[in-house]
């Protein structure tokens, strides 16, 4: 994944910002820079985002840091789920409660419960990079699981 620098200043505000919204900094980025793609272009930047986030959560957690493996997952299938949203419905989910609905939709319009398993494993990473109480297995599992979840969702996408 490609690497930017900032001035310290603007970083400070981007950051600021993407926590008044409850997205990450790449979130932030991508939200304001694919406003003018269509939906499903989109929903492919959206995807490729995703995918960048679960390795960028699998090298947190070769270096150890647990809390931002944990935040990284999180990332990657909320970002996946907006894909599919994008991509399929033309609409972005915004806040937790809007998360879990689609979710809930998809998995009840495609009947995989695994939908399900794999975001109850993200929210679960979630908290623990808030809280930090989840073992490095727990983490591990986790991480397996919503590649799965993504594994999933890459087949919803046109």
């Amino acid at each position: 994944m490609p690497v930017i620098s900032l001035p310290e200043g603007l970083l400070k505000r981007l950051l600021e910002e993407a926590k008044r919204r409850g997205v990450s900094l790449e979130e932030l980025v991508l939200d304001e820079l694919s406003s003018a793609l269509d939906p499903a272009e989109r929903g492919q930047a959206y995807w490729e985002a995703a995918e960048a986030m679960i390795e960028r959560a699998e090298e947190e957690l070769s270096k150890g840091d647990l809390r931002q493996a944990s935040e990284k997952i999180w990332s990657a299938a909320t970002l996946a789920v907006k894909a599919v949203a994008w991509a399929t419905k033309g609409v972005r989910p915004a806040g937790h409660g809007e998360l879990w609905r689609f979710v809930d939709e998809l998995a009840g319009e495609t009947g995989d419960e695994d939908i399900r398993e794999g975001w109850r494993a993200a929210i679960a990473m979630h908290v623990n990079y808030h809280e930090g109480w989840a073992p490095e297995g727990e983490v591990r599992a986790c991480l397996r699981r919503v590649r799965g979840l993504l594994e999933r969702l890459k087949t919803l996408l046109p």
